[in-house]
């Protein structure tokens, strides 16, 4: 683990998250679980709240989604396992929707402060709605973070998983609003050479330097 990781639990992308072993509503699990597969963790500040529970339930309705790209989700917040299953229950009971994936009880807060979950400047009990997507390598590839208020946009999330995996199969980056089955877009040339070899192909382009797959 880094010095400033260490210090500060300020994850950056790049970094490879760090060991931990938790409690869920599916059983212990650890970091080594997840080797191999894509990874959606995220946290929010409650159980039992209004903005968690519509959360909760979106996350749930996508889950077949993420599965389909080899991903799997994991929530946290620092309530105790007995308030996520109660949470839970509750949810099931009032909507007929089960919950497919584990949810952390981080009662200590210390996941959290390895991840930087906490916001001190907001709250030093309640997580803020942080995302975290780390790739089969366990290394942090995207983070995310939204206040209290403001609900997260599943569909964006599951995009950003896509475009993740759509960048690393193909070599290429995705330009704005890019969307699965849309053309990604070619490294800009670095040489005059490569300049010139780049013009003479037939790839739809803003310009030389802005071209995209076909």
């Amino acid at each position: 683990m880094d010095y400033e990781l260490m210090m500060n639990g300020n994850i950056k992308i790049g970094q490879i998250i760090p060991d931990f072993q938790a409690i869920t509503t599916q059983g212990n699990i650890k970091t080594e679980d997840y080797r191999g597969k894509w990874l959606v963790l995220f946290s929010h500040p409650g159980d039992f709240t209004p903005v968690c529970t519509t959360e909760i339930i979106a996350f749930a309705k996508a889950y077949p989604y993420f599965k389909k790209l080899n991903t799997e989700l994991l929530g946290l917040s620092i309530d105790s396992n007995n308030s996520h299953l109660a949470w839970i229950y509750d949810i099931y009971i009032k909507t007929g929707i089960k919950i497919p994936f584990p949810i952390i009880a981080d009662r200590s807060g210390e996941i959290a402060r390895k991840f930087g979950m906490i916001s001190s400047n907001i709250s030093n009990t309640q997580t803020v709605r942080n995302v975290f997507i780390i790739d089969p390598n366990g290394i942090v590839r995207t983070i995310m973070i939204y206040p209290l208020n403001v609900g997260r946009f599943i569909p964006e999330i599951l995009r950003t998983v896509e475009a993740l995996q759509f960048a690393d199969a193909s070599n290429c980056s995705t330009p704005a609003n890019w969307h699965p089955n849309n053309p990604g877009m070619l490294p800009a040339p670095t040489t005059f050479e490569e300049l010139e070899e780049r013009i003479s192909q037939n790839n739809p382009s803003i310009n030389w330097y802005a071209s995209f797959t076909n």
